[in-house]
């Protein structure tokens, strides 16, 4: 009876260090040995980055009274891997970090 106790314990300590670890994917990516963090600014990510492969401005975010507030831009990195990563800004914050396979 102590076992299974014991065993189901370390099921759900693994499950739980699952969770908090795929979480962390979707707001940080590495660049080389440097980190970027969603939060960061389009400065910080170009000089821990480098020059994006494709800029594209996706349009801009619409504040109170339907105006114009910021611009969104999407950036492309890669492919890393067989992997392109999509970075999302608005303003000069990064909001969105995306992976996806490249074909």
């Amino acid at each position: 009876m102590k076992r299974t106790g014991r065993r189901h314990w370390k099921v759900g300590l693994s499950f739980a260090v699952g969770l908090m670890s795929s979480g962390v994917g979707a707001d940080t990516l590495r660049c080389g040995s440097s980190l970027i963090n969603t939060g960061d600014r389009t400065f910080e990510v170009e000089r821990k980055c480098g020059e994006p492969v494709q800029r594209d401005l996706v349009g801009y975010t619409l504040g109170a009274h339907q105006r114009r507030e910021m611009m969104r831009e999407e950036w492309v990195y890669g492919p890393d891997n067989g992997v392109f990563s999509i970075l999302t800004f608005e303003g000069n914050r990064l909001v969105r970090i995306e992976t996806s396979r490249a074909n």
